[in-house]
């Protein structure tokens, strides 16, 4: 097998060795159904393109005009959109160097198991971060109906917590009559362990060779399965008060409001205290997410070289640096990367600006311009306080 020393290193084994290392950390939202691998995506960026963005078609549904068969009306015909969704390939690297790394990193311990294992969960946290900025991206689109009708926001309600009926209503407003579509929720441990505290996840279970049955770690929840991951968003939502300090409070931190935003005060002064603000309340919310299966597509697109091994014999005394390179695709179903990054590979901020998404639609402008049914996206968020 080969050793870390980059006179024998086989990047082609060790890149395949790291797609099967299983990862020890819960990133859910990768190893979920949701995900749906897309292999015409390698064709659509194949190295020799030099493309990182591109457009396949999106069939929309056949257009309805029932008309009355009577034997003297004319039958008019109706055609269907053409629509496209185009996707963007998400480019990342890292390099690790270590000195004199494979005696004194692996310790005599198989290379391949010690540093393919690590890479392989490295990996699963990057691409977790990737897909929770594409999430929030699409959140925030502002043309058609799915982020308003996808979105259940209890969070300011009297009844904030994820309760027994909160997913089975937030699916169908989501997709109707075709909310059978979620088939798993991802959420964070504090709102799962509220829900176990309720007794409302009921686990899977399986019998083992002795003939005992036995809970599984999964569970479901109003027949969806459940995942858990933290990281999942979650967000500190503070509301503020005027003060009614008519002193300075050495341990309290004051607040200015000015342009819908609330600044705090780095010295306050009794002068100016009746201008300022204090937190009246803190608390944290949390969001879950639903899909249906295959919801987002998948790519690994590859990248000319994924790893290479480079030997310095100089620098202290010699090390080693092990690069890794990788280009993705994360395409929500029913969703367009219309977006110009500033580079040939969006940042995870430009992923997350809603400005940069929009709902497939026919390419049209103003009144002749035709989004798809916001019910062909099995995604839906929740929003709670736990």
């Amino acid at each position: 097998m080969p050793q870390f020393d980059s006179k024998t290193f086989n990047a082609e084994v060790f890149g395949r060795y790291v797609e099967r290392i299983p990862s020890t950390k819960r990133n859910e939202l990768i190893k979920s159904r949701a995900l749906v691998v897309n292999d015409k995506l390698k064709d659509l960026f194949a190295p020799q393109t030099g493309a990182f963005k591109g457009t396949l078609p999106f069939f929309g549904r056949i257009g309805k005009n029932t008309q009355n068969y009577d034997g003297q009306t004319d039958i008019t015909a109706n055609g269907s959109e053409t629509y496209s969704q185009t996707y963007v390939v998400v480019g990342r690297a890292d390099a690790w160097t270590e000195k004199d790394f494979s005696a004194d990193i692996t310790g005599g311990v198989d290379f391949m198991d010690n540093v393919a294992s690590q890479v392989a969960e490295y990996w699963d946290d990057v691409d977790t971060e990737t897909l929770t900025s594409v999430l929030k991206g699409i959140f925030g689109i502002t043309s058609g109906d799915f982020a308003n009708k996808h979105t259940y926001d209890i969070s300011n309600e009297t009844d904030s917590k994820f309760g027994a009926t909160t997913l089975n209503t937030a699916l169908q407003k989501a997709l109707g009559d075709n909310k059978s579509k979620f088939s798993l929720a991802i959420m964070h441990s504090v709102v799962a362990t509220n829900l176990e505290n309720l007794n409302l996840v009921e686990r899977l279970k399986y019998t083992d060779k002795n003939g005992i049955q036995r809970d599984l770690t999964l569970g479901t929840l109003n027949g969806r399965l459940v995942l858990i991951d933290d990281e999942v968003p979650t967000q500190e939502v503070k509301s503020y008060k005027k003060t009614t300090d008519t002193s300075i409070n050495a341990g309290k931190t004051y607040y200015t409001y000015a342009n819908s935003k609330y600044t705090a005060v780095t010295s306050p002064s009794v002068d100016n205290i009746s201008n300022y603000y204090e937190v009246e309340n803190s608390y944290t919310v949390y969001t879950t997410y639903a899909f249906g299966d295959g919801a987002i597509e998948f790519c690994n697109v590859g990248a000319k070289t994924p790893y290479e091994m480079s030997r310095n014999a100089f620098t202290n005394g010699g090390e080693d640096t092990l690069v890794g390179r990788r280009r993705v695709v994360f395409a929500p179903h029913g969703v367009s990367f219309i977006g110009t990054p500033a580079t040939q590979s969006p940042t995870n901020e430009e992923l997350a600006t809603a400005g940069n998404w929009e709902i497939v639609n026919n390419g049209k402008t103003g009144s002749a311009k035709k989004y798809i049914d916001h019910k062909l996206i099995p995604i839906a968020r929740i929003i709670t306080k736990g």
